[in-house]
């Protein structure tokens, strides 16, 4: 499927025998694709950048898995197609993966408003992440959750950056409590530069 698809239509979404007969071998190669789409920040953070195939990847997992029919593929289409790249942005799934239950919960509890303080910078130039607003992610208690929808606004001078091999991308989660970076492969840097238009 090529990476300039934006949208998911219900005309793509496969058989539910159709994606049984294929899971294994689809589940393979969306495990391939996403090897330089994913980016470690710090011990416990994990931003998975998606696309279409992701996105549809996701949405046949859930059918397969909840067997919802017809209503539950308008579901997922409603949530999934909002996480695919329109052409000038990058949208991730940032996950912080905490397996001790106690730890995972006083580690959420100290990232309160995490999604505000997360950002690309391209050269230089900041991009700042805009989380999707689908629902609030930090609770009224203080608790973030442990998985955020970011969206990555790109200008096209950002984005002509981004795309030259000498300029250094960095990926930064700037909070007071969790103030780490990772600096962009050049693979990871090739896959990402397929979302932009």
């Amino acid at each position: 499927m090529p990476a300039s698809r934006r949208i998911i239509e219900r005309s793509d979404i496969l058989a539910p025998e159709t994606y049984a007969r294929e899971r294994k071998e689809r589940r393979a190669a969306i495990t391939a694709l996403k090897k330089n789409r994913r980016v470690a920040v710090g011990p416990y953070a994990t931003f998975y950048f998606e696309n279409y195939d992701t996105m549809f990847q996701q949405t046949h997992e859930m059918l397969y898995i909840e067997k919802g029919g017809e209503e539950q593929i308008a579901d997922e289409l409603a949530a999934y197609n909002p996480l695919i790249p329109k052409g000038d942005e990058l949208v991730a799934t940032l996950m912080f993966e905490i397996d001790d239950e106690v730890r995972r919960d006083k580690e959420l509890r100290r990232l309160t408003g995490v999604e505000d303080h997360i950002y690309i910078d391209v050269g230089g130039l900041r991009v700042t992440a805009v989380p999707e607003g689908d629902v609030e992610r930090t609770k009224s208690d203080g608790k973030t959750s442990s998985v955020h929808f970011l969206h990555f606004p790109f200008k096209l001078q950002e984005i002509e950056k981004f795309r030259d091999p000498a300029t250094q991308v960095i990926i930064a989660i700037a909070h007071p409590n969790y103030g780490h970076m990772a600096l962009l492969s050049p693979d990871t840097r090739a896959a990402l530069a397929a979302d932009f238009a």
